[in-house]
């Protein structure tokens, strides 16, 4: 049996390696302020977020055997058990995020906080594993072999296929701001209320009937002089946000609500409208016009997209450089064999 499995000091790597596997799952932050079984836009055509406007949610820090109590002197942020999670670790965990991942946090901190608390769950399940011995059975042991070599090479990969950090320089960044201006323009959008009134396609005629009702009573509040949209949508149960949907871009916008939505005035709101879901009655709050944004606001953008694409490229180079210094040989016919060996028709 090698030695990889017989010293503490090396198992402690392999346990690294596969709670970093338990780390990977991202955290979810729970959607608020949508009521249960309602459209949150339905005026909007399914869309993808922009790349510089999605906020990726940061995963949970891996974590180490040696790594189960912090040091003497760090202060103290999270307990569960025996087990400490230092500022120290918790400042070095936040530096090792991407842009996007540390603007997440910085615009929602408890995404920090589930990050902190998915950490201190997988001490625990690492104290759970050292405890049984799981990890000294013979066919993890093999597996968290793999796992920690395939680790190790990834990391040296990067290591070896890390643009210097004064790439991409300004010049850089210019020239594929301006060879992709086209892609930085914004479109026209609008912000935008509803209320809805839900009508599903194979609702029967009493559906229909109660739905229609509801539409016209909801118009009846809304000529009423000095009617406030906000709350005849709350009371509709629209929440509490005045059935508010946020900023729509018009390429996003259904043609049945853009065709009225260019009729209303700021402030005012639509006739109801039919679709295939049910009635949606809109309110134009505000627009703003097409625009192109700026070198300024896409800079970090270009910079990650920049360095990931020289990063990629750099690897391929290494890869291919290393293999020519080093022809493989392959049995094809012999591997051909092992994967007639593993098809489900062989016999």
């Amino acid at each position: 049996m090698s030695s990889f499995r017989t010293t503490r000091a090396t198992r402690s790597l392999r346990l690294s390696a596969v709670v970093a596997l338990l780390a990977s799952a991202p955290v979810v932050a729970s959607a608020q302020g949508v009521p249960p079984g309602r459209p949150a836009a339905p005026a909007a055509k399914p869309r993808q977020a922009a790349p510089a406007a999605a906020a990726t949610q940061p995963a949970a820090p891996a974590v180490s055997q040696g790594a189960a109590s912090s040091k003497g002197g760090d202060d103290v942020i999270a307990r569960v058990g025996g087990t400490n999670i230092s500022a120290d670790e918790i400042r070095a965990y936040v530096a090792g995020l991407g842009p996007r991942e540390r603007a997440a946090i910085g615009q929602d901190p408890s995404l920090l906080s589930q990050a902190v608390r998915m950490m201190l769950a997988n001490r625990l399940v690492l104290q759970e594993v050292v405890a049984k011995k799981w990890d000294q059975q013979a066919n993890v042991a093999e597996q968290l072999d793999r796992v920690r070599d395939n680790a190790v090479v990834e990391l040296y990969l990067q290591s070896v296929s890390t643009p210097p950090a004064s790439f991409p320089s300004d010049d850089d960044l210019q020239k594929v701001y301006d060879a992709n201006r086209n892609a930085f323009l914004m479109p026209r959008q609008f912000q935008l209320a509803q209320i809805f009134v839900a009508l599903p396609k194979d609702s029967d005629k009493a559906a229909e009937d109660k739905a229609k009702k509801s539409v016209e009573e909801i118009q009846r509040k809304l000529k009423a002089p000095g009617a406030d949209f906000a709350a005849i949508a709350n009371e509709a149960g629209e929440g509490k946000n005045g059935g508010e949907l946020g900023w729509v871009a018009e390429g996003q916008i259904r043609p049945e609500i853009y065709t009225q939505l260019m009729e209303l005035a700021k402030n005012t709101a639509s006739e109801p409208i039919k679709l295939d879901d049910g009635w949606h009655i809109l309110k134009l709050i505000d627009t703003k016009a097409a625009y192109t944004r700026t070198l300024p606001e896409v800079r970090d953008l270009l910079v990650q997209q920049l360095r990931n694409e020289r990063a990629t490229a750099l690897r391929r180079a290494y890869l291919a450089d290393l293999l020519k210094q080093h022809p493989p040989v392959i049995n094809e016919l012999a591997l051909s064999g092992l994967l007639g060996e593993q098809s489900p028709t062989a016999k």
